[in-house]
């Protein structure tokens, strides 16, 4: 167990053992031992007895980040190197590669960039024993080595950060496997992968928007981040032969090769472990008891999992007070909504309450390809004769909380946040104000120790963000304006201005709770406003338009994370801005021929033409952009809102919730109602938690709210130095586990001659889970 560390300021040098560093240090046990004591400070091994223990420079980081994050650095460290470049390339191919596919299936988790850290380190490691050491000479006075020095953790940091700018999927994505799979549309390769680069390098340069806010501040730490440094911080003292960091390193290591083990059962030989379904035990052959306990289709209830990509490391990243959120808007949505339309009489289920498809009045699937014309307009004639589009309950509500969370999420930071982002922009002017004497130093507005270290190296100035909007501006105006894609050229323009809007607000949500908004139906609503009275529209422009809008925000929110990394591993700014470039131009083309693989082999599961037994390949992410196709373009909002008026008034609830939490926050302050804390009753997590589509995959939620209250409550409550040791560690192993058996699967049983697991007890072909009486809904 570690010590108790107690530092006194201001103690004389001869009562503290003569200690060089101006505050004594006090060992708990009573012994007195400044170098070893110190030392503990610096590595984050140190706790403190109360906030007058804590030196001035760490006493504005929060706890959490003391406990985690290096506290030392050395500058002189090379990070850009040639393994710098042999590793990335390595590990970004098979990560975009994995995310592109995982967009396909109904559930997943993302690649592991916690495998990225660790085996890159490994590899690291390994090139700085094997690589020739020779010094080359070049022109101009440089030279150049393939072998610079001693491996080093920052070069590990900097590939994690390439890998997590280049190995994932890029939004465009969706939109162009719309057009193809539903109309025939197949866009040039070479448009594709520009569009997408543009898109991912717009959305980096937004960034310097909320940069200054969120970055340096130390009170925003960024949970996902935070989870990285504590990993690579313990990789780090592993090497020094830290007892503590050798055996977080045996402890990732042993639950990353069971979990491997462990996953291939659910994913592939036994998936029955993918949604245990009690009642379905009990009452195999009844619908209601199917119905209420299936994970696969229907309400989920106690349904419980055993199959990691249905949890994932969220369970400890997210603040416990999020997890209890989003598990009370599951209940409210599958387990109190769901019944209530199936069994309440409700004319709204006919029409198919758990499906994103749509339907005509006798509840029929509606055939969307008569409602267009060969030159892409509405077929009155055809609409008149099938009738207005009628969808289901879920999907319904589902609009309705869509919208309400986008609002809430500005909402929420103007009645919460804006004190705190007044007071983070005042020091971010103040200290602009004062560059004269350092340029490019921005983040001397804060002094904790943190700031001070990262002040020594040069900032990223703000023309670079400029050049590359610049960049991608031409690049994407070109694109639209000579109809190589599906919207018109100035609706790129509205996209910008709503992103300078929702970047600030959805980043500042981001950076405390580690909670991702979701936007894209907002904004394909208001591309269908912006395009209704066109006399040709194509419907995939929508998906075009929400990937641009949508962008914004999600590529910023990358982008000051990964620098959120470097800011806490000491990275050099201007190397990060590089890396996360770099990694995107070598994820896109990746993406592109993923998505030309899939299309060619899933196709007949994702037009519907064939049933996913798994209910993996469904494509359920495209057939929502579908769905928002017909409703936003074809037939456009009025016609929409007219045959659902109920819709628009998630925008007046998404608006009054924050302001009513607000005053109800304000006046229970100082009275007994104060431990309600309706600060942290935040709207918006909630309105985006009960918007989610439940009608494939409804599994999971329960166990994750089971393993979040131990994790986050009693672990982290009762448990914290252990929780503290561990929970980052276990978080990254898991994960990392789950992706190593989605690759081997991938290698195994699909990369060339596709091997089907055999029928059994624990696969059956008719239901996995075993509900037998399951029936569409």
């Amino acid at each position: 167990m570690m010590e108790d560390i107690k530092i006194q300021p201001n103690c004389s040098q001869e009562e503290n053992f003569g200690s060089s560093s101006g505050f004594g240090v006090i060992v708990s046990d009573g012994t007195k031992s400044i170098e070893d004591a110190e030392k503990k400070v610096i590595a984050g091994e140190a706790t403190f007895k109360d906030d007058e223990d804590i030196p001035e420079d760490l006493l504005d980081i929060p706890k959490i980040v003391r406990e985690t994050v290096p506290l030392e650095d050395d500058p002189t460290i090379s990070v850009v190197t040639f393994r710098y470049f042999l590793l990335s390339i390595i590990f970004v191919i098979p990560g975009a590669f994995l995310d592109t596919m995982n967009s396909y299936r109904t559930t997943s988790a993302a690649y592991s960039i916690l495998f990225v850290q660790i085996a890159s380190h490994g590899c690291g490691k390994f090139l700085a024993e094997v690589l020739p050491r020779r010094v080359f000479k070049l022109p101009g006075g440089y030279k150049f080595s393939f072998n610079p020095g001693p491996w080093s953790i920052k070069e590990a940091a900097l590939i994690t950060i390439t890998a997590n700018s280049g190995a994932n999927v890029s939004s465009g994505i969706s939109a162009l496997s719309l057009a193809e799979i539903y109309y025939g549309d197949r866009v040039n390769w070479a448009v594709s992968i520009f569009f997408m680069w543009a898109v991912a390098f717009s959305g980096y340069s937004f960034a310097a928007l909320p940069r200054n806010l969120l970055l340096f501040d130390p009170n925003y730490v960024w949970p996902e981040a935070l989870m990285q440094a504590n990993l690579f911080q313990s990789q780090s003292k592993s090497d020094q032969d830290s007892a503590v960091a050798s055996r977080q390193m045996k402890v990732f290591f042993a639950v990353l090769i069971g979990l491997t083990i462990w996953q291939f059962l659910p994913e592939y030989v036994f998936p029955f472990l993918s949604s245990l379904a009690f009642l379905c035990w009990v009452a195999p052959n009844n619908a209601t008891a199917n119905f209420i306990s299936s994970g696969l289709g229907g309400m989920g209830f106690l349904n419980l999992t055993l199959d990691w990509s249905n949890i994932t490391s969220s369970i400890m990243l997210y603040p416990y007070f999020i997890q209890v959120i989003q598990f009370v808007a599951f209940v409210l949505v599958a387990w109190i909504l769901i019944p209530a339309v199936k069994w309440g009489n409700l004319d709204s289920f006919k029409y198919g309450l758990m499906s994103n498809g749509m339907f005509k009045a006798n509840g029929s699937t509606y055939p969307t390809s008569h409602l267009l014309t060969s030159n892409l307009t509405l077929n009155t004639t055809a609409y008149e004769e099938l009738g207005p589009v009628y969808i289901g309950a879920q999907r319904a509500w589902h609009m309705f909380l869509d919208y309400a969370s986008y609002v809430s999420g500005i909402i929420w930071l103007i009645v919460f946040g804006r004190k705190q982002m007044k007071a983070s922009f005042q020091k971010f002017m103040n200290s602009y104000n004062s560059q004269s004497k350092k340029a490019g130093s921005i983040n001397l507005q804060y002094s904790d120790r943190i700031n001070q270290m990262q002040a020594q190296y040069e900032q990223v100035p703000l023309w670079w963000y400029l050049v590359l909007f610049a960049v991608t501006f031409i690049v994407l105006i070109t694109i639209f304006a000579t109809g190589s894609l599906f919207i018109p050229w100035w609706t790129y323009l509205v996209a910008l201005g709503f992103g300078f809007i929702i970047v600030v607000p959805l980043c500042w949500l981001y950076a405390l709770t580690n909670f991702e908004l979701l936007v894209g139906s907002f904004n394909e609503l208001l591309y269908g406003y912006m395009v209704q009275n066109m006399e040709s529209r194509h419907p995939a422009g929508a998906a075009m338009y929400g990937s641009l809008a949508g962008d914004i925000f999600f590529r910023a929110r990358y982008m000051l994370q990964d620098q959120k990394i470097g800011h806490y591993m000491q990275l050099p700014p201007k190397a990060v801005f590089f890396s996360q470039l770099f990694g995107e131009l070598m994820g896109v083309p990746i993406n592109y021929v993923t998505m030309r693989w899939i299309l060619s082999t899933k196709m007949e599961y994702l037009d519907g033409t064939k049933t996913d037994p798994g209910h993996q390949w469904t494509g359920q992410s495209i057939q929502i952009y579908q769905t928002n196709a017909v409703q936003y373009v074809i037939l456009g909002p009025k016609r929409t809102f007219d045959q659902y008026p109920i819709l628009p008034y998630g925008f007046l609830v998404g608006f009054a919730a924050p302001i009513i939490l607000g005053i109800l926050y304000k006046i229970s302050k100082g009275t007994r109602f104060r431990k309600l804390r309706f600060d942290l009753w935040n709207s918006t997590v909630f309105f985006s938690t009960a918007s989610t589509f439940y009608g494939n995959i409804s599994t999971g939620y329960f166990s994750q709210f089971i393993g979040g209250t131990v994790v986050m409550f009693w672990a982290y409550r009762y448990k914290h130095a252990l929780w503290r040791r561990y929970n980052y560690i276990l978080a990254a192993a898991l994960d990392t586990g789950y992706n190593l058996t989605v690759l081997l699967i991938f290698l195994f049983f699909s990369a060339g001659k596709t091997v089907d697991m055999p029928n059994w007890w624990g696969n059956n072909a008719k239901s996995v889970e075993r509900c037998f009486a399951m029936e569409d809904n």
